[in-house]
């Protein structure tokens, strides 16, 4: 008997509440019922606005407690919450005996097999994913998800104890974790996610569960030139990465090439220009992932990765040239520093589309990189005021700043004022919230009508 059905025999008597039918709880859905769990789910939406997913469910004989007051009636033995919702919607629940779980811990729980598990504020997808290359390379079946991909705990039985899991974690999916993987890796930690988080102090400390319960022999990579994450106090074994000093203990860069450090051994791993993706951050990207599969992968492997990766969807990806003008999709980029991330990897001014939805980060620290980066500004979206005002707050030379209604207006306002040899940038500084689902869909729609032009 595997761990996931010595699971689910243990919910045989038990109520289960599973909070909003998204895409990472319907699989845990049906697998409830296939094992004969009672089950009810609470959503806000409606049986209209969940359309075809209400349907679904209902063949599964699930119950519903739908609507505004979703959250009214929390009895269940065991519930389930989605990554949106923060836990102290759940304290009276708490109270009166149910115990509170997730998807994710779930899995941390039942798989068969190593898990490595990454976050941060800035950068932690392409890590993520360069540490799959890097796995694959060396020969790994590896399963990618989390807050990446599909959902992983459908996939447990298809895992066995030789393969490995590599999960990117959200601050959401990290609140109340109980789990830590076996190698866990922090990226930086930037104000983000203030429309959820009560304040940066319970950010930080949703992003730290990463590691809390790390035990003897496992390792948490850190970067030490963020500000954060070098304050940080490691439970396993600490292994860094950093530009600006040499370790004893990890990655780090000097004139310009990669040197790995192990109990004061140094080898050099690669030239900083041999990676394929571009920009200064990317460095750092390929520096973490260098510092995660330490172990688990060889340097030949690190270097074939290195050399052959072209980056992730939606992070300034090249979207097409058109009239000698070339077009970057960074929908990803859903705060300032990601943004000035993405500024910095272009050696030209740019044509900077920006603006979306509100997470109540503060924007200052946007202004003085725009001045320098930017040659014309056109942002959109309920941020566009806050982005215009942290330039102009700034002593000295502004772009020209064009504020439209729409990411529409601001491709086809960026067509026409692009020259041949400029790059147009749509790097957001903001979450997609404001008329997306999610950052995929944003880019995605400005990829068609870049491609429309």
């Amino acid at each position: 008997m595997t761990a996931l059905e010595r699971y689910f025999g243990s919910l045989s008597d038990k109520r289960v509440g599973v909070i909003g039918a998204g895409v990472s709880n319907m699989p845990l859905i049906s697998m409830l019922r296939a094992a004969g769990i009672r089950v009810t789910v609470h959503d806000k939406k409606t049986p209209e606005d969940l359309g075809d997913q209400y349907s679904t469910l209902a063949t599964l004989g699930v119950d519903f407690v739908l609507g505004e007051h979703y959250l009214d009636v929390l009895d269940e033995d065991v519930i389930f919450r989605t990554p949106g919702l923060h836990p102290r919607f759940l304290e009276k629940a708490c109270e009166r005996g149910s115990t509170v779980t997730s998807e994710m811990e779930l899995f941390f729980a039942v798989c068969p097999c190593p898990i490595i598990g990454i976050t941060g504020s800035d950068g932690k997808t392409t890590t993520t994913t360069l540490v799959c290359e890097m796995l694959k390379h060396a020969g790994y079946t590896v399963h990618l998800g989390g807050n990446i991909g599909r959902p992983l705990l459908p996939r447990v039985g298809e895992m066995h104890e030789g393969d490995v899991a590599v999960v990117e974690l959200s601050s959401f999916q990290l609140m109340g974790m109980k789990y830590s993987p076996c190698v866990a890796a922090i990226t930086n930690l930037t104000p983000n996610h203030l429309d959820y988080h009560k304040d940066f102090d319970e950010y930080v400390r949703a992003k730290t569960a990463i590691y809390k319960n790390q035990k003897e022999g496992d390792r948490l990579i850190l970067n030490l030139d963020d500000e954060v994450t070098r304050s940080l106090k490691a439970s396993g074994g600490l292994f860094c990465i950093s530009k600006q000093r040499e370790l004893a203990n990890g990655v780090y860069l000097k004139n310009d090439r990669i040197y790995i450090a192990q109990q004061g051994e140094v080898r050099e791993l690669m030239a900083a220009a041999d990676i394929r993706i571009p920009g200064a951050h990317n460095v750092y990207n390929m520096m973490m992932a260098a510092a995660v599969v330490q172990g688990w992968c060889s340097d030949d492997d690190i270097r074939a990765v290195a050399a052959t990766f072209g980056g992730v969807e939606h992070r300034i990806e090249f979207v097409r040239e058109k009239d000698g003008v070339k077009y970057y999709n960074d929908s990803i980029a859903s705060s300032p520093t990601r943004t000035i991330a993405g500024l910095q990897s272009f050696q030209q001014k740019v044509i900077l589309i920006a603006g979306g939805y509100d997470k109540q980060i503060p924007y200052d620290v946007l202004g003085g990189p725009i001045c320098e980066h930017v040659k014309t500004l056109i942002v959109t979206g309920a941020t566009a005021p806050k982005i215009r005002d942290c330039v102009l707050a700034v002593h000295g030379e502004h772009p020209p700043i064009y504020e439209v209604d729409s990411l529409e207006v601001a491709v086809h306002e960026a067509s026409h004022l692009a020259e041949p040899g400029d790059v147009v940038l749509m790097s957001p500084a903001s979450a997609s919230f404001d008329r997306f689902k999610n950052f995929m869909e944003r880019g995605d729609l400005f990829k068609s009508l870049v491609h429309a032009l």
